[in-house]
């Protein structure tokens, strides 16, 4: 999906699958398809922004735990992305990949093989499966406010191998000294784009290019 054809994501699935999770009481984040004009020169755009309200907020862009990957369909997830700003705040946190049944607390979803970063641009991957959990296995790399490509290669279930783009751009595997073994499930999942913030004023977003 390019996130082509501008608009707002809203919380029921229609003619897209695509649907938001928004946990916010007073304040209003928002969740757009950013048009040529507004995104930085990229056509077509998912954004994720918190507004100013000091509460939590949890934006979620997912396919509304309506699970239609087969886990044993030699998955490839491939993402390209950015922040909109140089440096997450200290409390804000992101995570995205695959995962079955979305959780506002990112280590009580069951089912996952995903990037994060986590009060601090320092990206993340975690693998859970039920029976095996691994978190905030380090990348050695960051994300910035520069588009950055993304990939999880689902296709040995035993060894799933997560890549991210280099400063030249090229793919390379980060975190290769973990085997992230997922074979102890055996269902399905969905794309997920999860951004979240304890109380605070921030401003964070992400920006998605496409999945």
């Amino acid at each position: 999906d390019d996130f082509d054809g501008g608009g707002t994501f809203v919380a029921s699935a229609g003619l897209s699958p695509w649907v938001i999770a928004d946990t916010s009481s007073a304040g209003t984040p928002t969740y757009t398809r950013l048009d040529h004009g507004t995104s930085g020169g990229a056509f077509g755009v998912a954004q994720l922004l918190f507004d100013n309200t000091s509460e939590v907020q949890n934006v979620c862009l997912s396919f509304g735990n309506k699970l239609c990957m087969d886990i044993n369909d030699r998955l490839v997830f491939e993402t390209r992305l950015k922040q909109g700003q140089t440096t997450a705040d200290s409390a804000t946190s992101f995570a995205f990949g695959l995962t079955g049944d979305r959780d506002d607390a990112i280590d009580s979803v069951a089912q996952a093989m995903i990037f994060r970063y986590i009060g601090d641009n320092n990206i993340v991957c975690e693998s859970d499966d039920g029976t095996t959990d691994l978190d905030d296995k380090a990348t050695g790399q960051t994300l910035t406010s520069t588009y950055k490509y993304f990939k999880i290669d689902a296709q040995d279930l035993t060894n799933v191998k997560f890549f991210m783009g280099d400063s030249a751009g090229r793919l390379v595997r980060v975190a290769k000294s973990v085997t992230f073994d997922v074979s102890a499930y055996s269902g399905a999942l969905q794309p997920f784009f999860q951004l979240q913030k304890t109380a605070d004023t921030n401003t964070d977003s992400v920006q998605i290019d496409y999945v």
